[in-house]
C-alpha cells in the first residue's frame, strides 16, 4: 500500500532522474584507479559537485604516511551529515576508487556512455553508481518533508581496492564517525549480511644466478616456485569439502594472480615472487587459515634444496558477519525491494570482500544494498565494459530512501 511518504519520494525521485544519471556520468569522468590510488583530487571534485546541493561537505585527508603504507598517493574521505530529529544515525557508505580499467573495453571507460539502458564506465557498478544511490535517497527524504528521527551520514571513501583500512576503517578508528547503524554499497537484487574475507600472501623464492650453459652451478628460483605452486594446486581440491551455511557465499577458494621473476632468458632465474589470494568463508578463523596456508608452503619448500623462501602477508580482511542487531533493517530493506523491484527479495551472501567488515569490528550493524545488476558477471564488474543498468538505479534509489524513512519513522 502506498502512503503519502512513498509518494513524495517517488515523485521527488522520477523528476531528478536526468539529474542523477548526469551526476553519475561526472563521477565516472574521473578517473580514480588503485592503484596508482591518487584519489584525492576526485574527492575534492565530487565534494564540490554535492556542495551544490547546499549541504555541508567534511573533507577527511589521510595523512601521508599513513596512505603510503597503505601503497596508495592520495586519499580524502567525505561525510556529509544531515540530521531530521533524536534518533539512530545510520551511514551510508560508497567507495569512489575502483580497479584499473585492463583491456578490452568496447566503450571508453572514462566516457560514461549510456547505451540501451545501460551506463558503461570504469566505477559505474563498483561503485561509484551508489554515490549517486545514496546522495539522491537522501534528497528525497529530505524533500518529501516527512517527520523522521535520526541523522542520515553519507560516508564516500577512496580505499576499497586496497582493503578499507584507510577509508571507512580510518574514519571510524579515529572517531569521526560513530554510526549505530550502516548501509553500504552492493547491488539491488540482493540484500547482502555476511561475505567472505580474504587473505593475500607474497612468496619470494631466492636461488642463484647461472649461465644457462651451466645451470647446475646455480639454485634454479622457477624451478623450485613450481615445486611449491604444484603443491598448491593440488592442495587447492580440498577446499571443496568446506562450504558456507551461508546461502550464495559458496566454498573457500584459492588463486596465484601473480607471478614474476627471471633477468632473461639465458640466466638461471636467481629470484621468483608469486602472490595468492586465499577467500575466507564466514565460519572459518582467519588466522587459521593463515597458518594453513603457511603450512602447505613450507611442507613444499622443504624438499627444495638450496633455495630460501620467504612468505609475507599482504592483507587479512576479516569476513562480514551478521549482526543481530540489523535485522530490523536487513528485514525492511528485503520488504522494500521485493515490493519495489517487483519479486521477493532476501537476505543472502556473497563470495567477494568489501570494507564493510570495518562497520562490524567497530560494532556497526551493515547489510550491503544499492543499484545494480543481478550479479557481478552481469555488471562486468572488474572487467571490460563494466555497466549498470538505469533502470536499477532509479529503483535501488527509491528502496533505499523509503528504507530509511521506515527506521526512522517517529
Amino acid at each position: 500500500m502506498s502512503t503519502a511518504i512513498d509518494q513524495k519520494v517517488r515523485a521527488f525521485l522520477e523528476g531528478e532522474r536526468d539529474a542523477q544519471v548526469r551526476f553519475l556520468a561526472e563521477i565516472v569522468k574521473i578517473p580514480t584507479d588503485n592503484p596508482p590510488g591518487d584519489c584525492g583530487p576526485a574527492a575534492e571534485r565530487a565534494a564540490k559537485l554535492i556542495e551544490a546541493f547546499g549541504w555541508t561537505v567534511e573533507r577527511h585527508p589521510v595523512p601521508d604516511d599513513i596512505v603510503k603504507a597503505a601503497g596508495m598517493i592520495s586519499c580524502t574521505n567525505l561525510i556529509v551529515r544531515r540530521t531530521f530529529g533524536a534518533g539512530p544515525t545510520i551511514a551510508l557508505n560508497a567507495h569512489g576508487d575502483v580497479v584499473p580499467p585492463g583491456t578490452g573495453w568496447t566503450f571508453d571507460p572514462y566516457a560514461a556512455t549510456i547505451s540501451n539502458g545501460w551506463m558503461y564506465g570504469r566505477g559505474a557498478a563498483v561503485s561509484k553508481s551508489d554515490f549517486a544511490t545514496y546522495i539522491w535517497a537522501l534528497r528525497a527524504l529530505e524533500a518529501s518533508g516527512a517527520k523522521l528521527g535520526g541523522t542520515i551520514e553519507l560516508h564516500l571513501t577512496y580505499d576499497e581496492e586496497t582493503g578499507g583500512e584507510i577509508g571507512p576503517g580510518y574514519l571510524l578508528a579515529q572517531g569521526l564517525s560513530k554510526p549505530d547503524l550502516a548501509i553500504g554499497a552492493g547491488f539491488s537484487y540482493a540484500v547482502v549480511t555476511e561475505h567472505n574475507g580474504c587473505l593475500h600472501l607474497e612468496v619470494e623464492v631466492t636461488g642463484r644466478s647461472a649461465h644457462a650453459a651451466k645451470p647446475w652451478t646455480g639454485i634454479d628460483a622457477l624451478q623450485s616456485a613450481t615445486a611449491i605452486l604444484s603443491a598448491l594446486y593440488a592442495w587447492r581440491p580440498t577446499l571443496a569439502t568446506r562450504t558456507s551455511k551461508t546461502p550464495g557465499i559458496g566454498a573457500p577458494q584459492l588463486t596465484i594472480g601473480l607471478i614474476s621473476g627471471g633477468i632473461n632468458t639465458n640466466v638461471v632465474p636467481d629470484r621468483v615472487v608469486f602472490r595468492l589470494d586465499r577467500r575466507i568463508v564466514p565460519e572459518e578463523n582467519p588466522e587459521a587459515v593463515e597458518a594453513e596456508l603457511r603450512e602447505v608452503i613450507a611442507k613444499a619448500a622443504s624438499a627444495v634444496e638450496g633455495a630460501r623462501v620467504d612468505v609475507r602477508r599482504i592483507l587479512l580482511a576479516q569476513p562480514l558477519q551478521r549482526l543481530p542487531a540489523g535485522d530490523r533493517m536487513t528485514e525492511a530493506l528485503c520488504r522494500r525491494a521485493s515490493q519495489i523491484m517487483g519479486e521477493p527479495i532476501s537476505a543472502s551472501g556473497v563470495p567477494l570482500y568489501t570494507d564493510a567488515r570495518h562497520y562490524t569490528a567497530h560494532g556497526v550493524p551493515i547489510v550491503l544494498y544499492g543499484a545494480g545488476p543481478r550479479t557481478i558477471e552481469e555488471a562486468n564488474a572488474h572487467r571490460a565494459d563494466e555497466r549498470l543498468p538505469l533502470a536499477d538505479l532509479a529503483k535501488a534509489t527509491e528502496v533505499v530512501a523509503l528504507t530509511l524513512a521506515d527506521l526512522m519513522a517517529t
